[in-house]
């Protein structure tokens, strides 16, 4: 009889488990066959615009050939000061709480405010430095739309280079203690080197968020159909082209803007494949 018994619970855990791994397969299944499906819209809708005139020719006005160069030097400009303007801040924050405050209650209050900063809509951040920058200014400038940008950045890397450095043994910083190494040399010789491709690939995925980001970048550098790099006037930038586009009624910008849609994505996914390879050779070594 107990060998029946245990035979029949044996027999039920083994179905429990077959359904349970049935459930989490279809489920995965359900996600990813809604990436493949915006993929594949996105390479059916967009690939037929790729070609030499995207990434030579200006936005063009309606029924004429054209290109996506204004927009695409644009959002590389304002990312690249973004990340310029958020990485050492970032940095700087992760390091204090993971190296000098890492109980302290100061250290608590940052990393809840960072959590906070981390989830806030995008759109509140540009109304804000819309307010503190564009409103006080009196117009709209890439300099705006940098610094909006530069504020999703920080949190990303906040977090990045926290849980990086609090990976780092802590035998690592109790033998240059023993050596009489100083903790700011340590931060930088030491755990700085052990934690680097977690935190570039922190920064990678910094950039990754913000390459798409529209609403922010509305309320600040807006956008400008010419070509122009003076950060004190408004700035053209991919996404809000690919917004503006895909809502006119003209084939032409409808187009352009999936084309700039599947050149964002591919951005995009490269910078992850980065961050992977980044990661896996971080546990390697």
């Amino acid at each position: 009889m107990a060998g029946s018994g245990s035979t029949s619970l044996y027999s039920i855990r083994r179905h429990r488990n077959t359904a349970a791994m049935g459930l989490a397969y279809g489920a995965t299944a359900f996600g990813l066959s809604w990436l493949v499906l915006i993929l594949g819209v996105l390479f059916w809708k967009g690939f037929s615009g790729l070609s030499l005139a995207v990434f030579t020719e200006m936005t063009p006005p309606p029924g004429s050939a054209g290109g996506l160069l204004n927009p695409i030097v644009g959002s590389l400009v304002l990312t690249a000061l973004a990340v310029l303007f958020g990485t050492p801040l970032g940095i700087l924050a992760g390091t204090y709480m993971a190296e000098y405050g890492r109980y302290d209650k100061l250290a608590m209050v940052v990393r809840f405010i960072n959590d906070i900063l981390l989830s806030a809509p995008s759109i509140v951040i540009g109304l804000f430095i819309y307010e503190i920058m564009v409103a006080q200014m009196g117009h709209f400038s890439g300099w705006a739309g940098a610094v909006a940008l530069a504020v999703i950045v920080v949190p990303v890397v906040v977090r990045t280079t926290e849980d990086m450095l609090t990976l780092v043994p802590d035998t690592l910083r109790e033998a240059a203690a023993s050596i009489g190494l100083p903790r700011s040399l340590m931060i930088t010789k030491i755990a700085y080197r052990a934690a680097r491709a977690g935190m570039i690939t922190g920064v990678l995925l910094a950039v990754a968020r913000i390459s798409g980001e529209t609403a922010p970048l509305l309320f600040t550098a807006l956008n400008n159909q010419f070509w122009s790099l003076n950060l004190n006037a408004p700035v053209s930038s991919l996404p809000v082209v690919i917004f503006q586009f895909a809502l006119s009624p003209y084939h032409d910008w409808q187009k352009l803007a999936w084309t700039g849609a599947l050149i964002i994505t591919l951005a995009v996914l490269a910078l992850s494949i980065i961050a992977r390879l980044l990661a896996a050779q971080r546990k390697t070594s």
